[in-house]
Order: structure tokens, then C-alpha cells, then sequence
């Protein structure tokens, strides 16, 4: 080394140039964001803390009811808007309630059609919401004319209600979707051909494996599901872009017109079926190695010994359960000489043991990754079921409404989890199906060959999350990656024109060929006849 090099490589100024060059460049870009509650909200809220660090300006549109999005938040500015109904408590326990009476009964073709109708007017009422909201940001001057200044460089929305759609159209934006919903279907049904053959509907409760009858059931779900979205929902979204976009617009294409769609799923947990280039699988993403838990937990944990402990939790919106199902899963419980940790709310269980903590609040994920957890009672949605295969954690599923009891037969199909339905929990039942889970080794051995497959991928999913909406931001949208199939209309993309065209030119040509042999047929019969007289 040459002696006058040494001074340099030692100065201050080198250090820092050296730190300059070697951290990557962060450009910052403006995202306004439109989420909704619940669940959903949990995940989006991981999704805009890695944003944030990434330097990223968010922005958050809520409402006046809102259930869970906060106001105040060190990740995000919000935007407020003033609406008269919301999605919160008051639209949700209600038709808990009714969802569970009508499990709990006879579970007769009557009490499907109830539950059909039941859901069919939550769906329309959950939508009215949404329309009311983004008539109320419309009928805003000041706020649309604020959003439209703030030059924002994309919308980052979750789909299953549609007001970050509408508002993403109305101010021009790259549009990026944070889903696996869509309004009432399962996003890939909008997106991606999805034949019904070996694609299982939302609320079949089928795999990707059918007979000829599941079949037939799976194509009477799907023209249900057709039914409800171009009736109940399209319908009340569509009177709002004819109201408020100058041109016509038809609402199922600009859903459909997304940039980028990061799918919260994985073919770990998927069943495999085709895709398009502007879906990206982000499954899991919000799932991370175990914390140490708060002392008082870890204390009760380690009090297990080498039984272990049970974790049970019924997610955001399930936050109680009627009081007769309850009593039979607590005496369940109190059979068992595991520790157990319940999130429950409501009234306590009279048949509760000794070896059972109620909690209104827990760790999750941590509780998840110890190692004297034993199994999770879940009620299947996508975020906790995640969380286990993450963690290999088999698991005990009570599905309640909508895709619970379909992902809790995905996982059941790869030998990982126990399923029962509301009306056939007592505690006898309910034990015996947890003395399975504890005591036969496939369950656990199976979640953990799901969970080393989840993570044996070259790039974690909110890193290739955060990549895909940078990338959005860094090209103004990813117009390459879509097909023009969502501009199509149906007899189009299904090449019924096509078909009905190719068969009128044969039947053309075939007419024409008949009829010429028909008419050389008589003329040759005519001059036979001439000839013979």
C-alpha cells in the first residue's frame, strides 16, 4: 500500500462517502391508502409499517365509523370522512348471531337457503356502506380537490369493498391491490381463467379433487356466487360510476384494470390452478420469528411442563361465542391436563378449569412460535392459519361464516388440521377431536413439512411485497403485465362470437354444398328424362 493511502482510507470523509455508496438509494414516494376493518386491517397495518421504514409518505382514507383504522398513527397521515353507517360492531354481532343460530340447528336445505338469504343481505348491506362512503368522498369537493394536489404516486387499497377502486379511477392512479377478496369471490375468479371443473368456489367446502356430483355443486356455488355479485353488488357500484365519472364506465372492468395485485396466499396453502403475470403471492407475509412472550404468559406457558399448552382464539371479529358452545368447549378443556390460553370475550364460562386463562388480548404469533405449544383452536381465517403453517403448529378449526371453513378444509386436506363444524360441537366431541390432534403425530409432523415448504422460498414475502409496489411507483404502473382479457366482454373472452360465427359459416357452407349436389342431382335426373322420352 502505498504510504500517502493510509491518511485517506483513516479520514472521516471516507468512512462517510464509503456509507453513502454501499446503502442502496430510497426514494420515497407518496401512497394513499384506502383499507377496511377487521382482519384485514391487521395485515394492511403490517404491510404500512414496512412501507414506512422503506421512507415512503402514506396517507390513509377512513371514516367517521370507524371500527379499528386509528386516526393518530406514527406510519400514516389520515383522512377522515363523514359517513352516517359503518362497518363496525353494530352490523357485525347482529348477524353473527344469526349465523350461529342457524348452524346450530337442523342443517336442513331450509336453514341453507336462510343461511344463502342471510348472507346474501349482509353482502348488499356491507356494500351499501361502502357505496355511501365513496359517494361521500365524491360529494367532498375540498377533500377530492386536496387528493388530487397531493400528487400522489399510487393507490394502495384492499378490494374487498371498493371505495379505494372508485377512488383510484377518479384521480387517475396505478392501482395496487393488497387482496385475496374481491367484493363476495376469491380474487383469482375476476382475474385469472379459473375453470370450475377443479377450482373450488368460496363456501363449496370441496377440493381441488371432485366427483361428478361435486362437480354440479360447485357449479350451482358459482352461479350463485355470479348471481350475487352482478345483482347485489356490481349493480349498487356501477349507480355510482355513472353518477360521478364523466365517461362511461363500466365498474367490472376497473376492477379488473389493477396494476398489481399482491395475493395473501401461497401454494403451500392454495390449490394449484392457473394465474396471470400482475398477480404476486405475498402469503405469510405478516407471519415473523417468535418474540419472548410478556413474563406473566411465559410464566403460565412454562407452568405446563411437558404437557405443553393449547392456544385458542376466534380472531377479530368473532370475539364471543354463545354461551351453551362455550360452557361444552370449556368442561372440554378442563379434561385435558394441558395448559390452555383462550381469547375470549364475554361472559366466563361456569364450567371453566383450573388449567384454562381467559385473555381479551395475546400475542399471537409469539404464542404460536414457542415450543410447548401443542395445537391452536382457530375459527380459520387466512391471517392465524398462516401463522400456524408458519409455525408447523397443528390445528383444531371451528369455522363460523364465509372462507373459514374452506381454508380449514385446505389445511385438513394436507393432514394438518381437525375440523368440526358449530353443530356438532359438544364436549365430547370437541375432546375427543382434540385428544387426536395432541396425540397422533401425522397432524404436527404434516404442519411442519408445510411450514420448512413455506419458507424454503429465495425471498420473503413482505420483502417481494414491498419490491412489487416500488416498482409500480418507480414505472407509473405495470400496464405489461396485464392481459387485455378484463376489457373483453364475456361472449368474448369465451370466444362464443367466435364459435357462433364459425358455426353459421359452416352450416353456410354445408347448406351451399348440399343444395348445389341437390340441384346437379335434378338436372342430371332432367336430362336423363329429356333423353329417355
Amino acid at each position: 500500500m502505498a504510504p500517502w493511502l493510509l491518511p485517506v482510507l483513516l479520514s472521516p470523509v471516507y468512512f462517510l462517502s464509503l456509507l453513502v455508496i454501499s446503502c442502496p438509494a430510497c426514494h420515497g414516494g407518496k401512497i394513499l391508502l384506502v383499507p377496511i376493518e377487521g382482519s384485514h386491517w391487521v395485515n394492511m397495518e403490517i404491510l404500512i409499517g414496512a412501507l414506512h421504514n422503506q421512507g415512503h409518505s402514506i396517507t390513509m382514507v377512513r371514516s367517521t365509523k370507524s371500527w379499528y383504522i386509528k386516526a393518530d398513527s406514527p406510519y400514516y397521515d389520515s383522512v377522515t370522512v363523514s359517513v352516517d353507517k359503518g362497518f363496525n360492531e353494530e352490523f357485525v354481532k347482529p348477524f353473527l348471531v344469526q349465523i350461529m343460530e342457524i348452524e346450530r340447528g337442523s342443517r336442513s336445505f331450509i336453514d341453507f337457503i336462510h343461511f344463502q338469504l342471510l348472507f346474501s343481505l349482509a353482502l348488499y348491506r356491507l356494500h351499501d356502506i361502502s357505496c355511501h362512503m365513496a359517494a361521500s368522498m365524491f360529494e367532498d369537493r375540498a377533500l377530492m380537490r386536496h387528493l388530487n394536489e397531493s400528487q400522489f404516486d399510487l393507490v394502495l387499497t384492499d378490494p374487498s369493498s371498493a371505495e379505494g377502486i372508485l377512488l383510484a379511477h377518479y384521480l387517475k392512479l396505478p392501482l395496487v391491490h393488497n387482496a385475496r377478496w374481491l367484493t363476495s369471490t376469491e380474487g383469482h375468479f375476476s382475474l385469472a381463467p379459473s375453470p370450475v371443473s377443479y377450482i373450488p368456489v368460496t363456501g363449496s367446502g370441496l377440493s381441488d379433487k371432485m366427483t361428478f356430483l361435486q362437480r354440479v355443486k360447485n357449479m350451482l356455488f358459482y352461479l350463485l356466487m355470479q348471481f350475487q355479485l352482478r345483482f347485489l353488488i356490481h349493480a349498487q357500484y356501477q349507480a355510482i360510476c355513472d353518477k360521478y365519472f364523466e365517461h362511461e364506465v363500466d365498474y367490472s372492468q376497473i376492477v379488473k384494470a389493477a396494476d398489481l395485485w399482491l395475493m395473501r396466499v401461497d401454494f403451500v396453502f392454495e390449490f394449484p390452478r392457473p394465474t396471470m403475470p400482475n398477480i404476486v403471492y405475498i402469503g405469510g407475509f405478516q407471519c415473523k420469528p417468535a418474540k419472548p412472550l410478556p413474563q406473566d404468559l411465559e410464566d403460565f406457558v412454562q407452568s405446563s411442563g411437558d404437557h405443553g399448552v393449547i392456544l385458542m382464539s376466534l380472531g377479530t371479529l368473532v370475539s364471543a361465542i354463545s354461551g351453551d358452545i362455550a360452557k361444552d368447549i370449556a368442561a372440554a378443556f378442563a379434561e385435558l391436563p394441558q395448559k390452555v390460553i383462550w381469547r375470549h370475550v364475554g361472559e366466563r364460562p361456569s364450567t371453566l378449569g383450573n388449567n384454562t386463562l381467559l385473555v381479551k388480548w395475546m400475542p399471537q404469533n409469539d404464542l404460536l412460535g414457542h415450543p410447548k405449544i401443542r395445537a391452536f383452536v382457530a375459527h380459520g381465517g387466512t391471517n392465524g392459519l398462516q401463522e400456524a403453517i408458519y409455525h408447523g403448529v397443528p390445528v383444531v378449526g371451528i369455522p363460523v361464516f364465509f372462507d373459514q371453513y374452506d381454508n380449514l378444509f385446505r389445511l385438513k386436506e394436507r393432514g394438518g388440521a381437525k375440523v368440526f363444524s358449530i353443530a356438532a360441537i359438544n364436549k365430547n366431541t370437541f375432546l375427543q377431536g382434540l385428544q387426536e390432534v395432541l396425540h397422533e403425530p401425522s397432524y404436527r409432523e404434516n404442519m411442519q413439512r408445510l411450514s420448512r415448504l413455506h419458507r424454503d422460498q429465495p425471498m420473503k414475502p413482505l420483502d417481494r411485497a414491498l419490491f412489487w409496489i416500488e416498482f409500480v411507483m418507480r414505472h407509473k404502473g405495470a400496464a405489461h403485465l396485464r392481459t387485455e382479457s378484463y376489457k373483453m366482454p364475456w361472449y368474448a373472452y369465451h370466444s362464443v362470437d367466435v364459435v357462433l360465427f364459425l358455426l353459421v359459416v359452416t352450416l353456410s357452407f354445408m347448406y351451399i354444398v348440399v343444395y348445389g349436389i341437390k340441384v346437379f342431382c335434378c338436372r342430371v335426373c332432367l336430362r336423363r328424362k329429356i333423353k329417355h322420352e
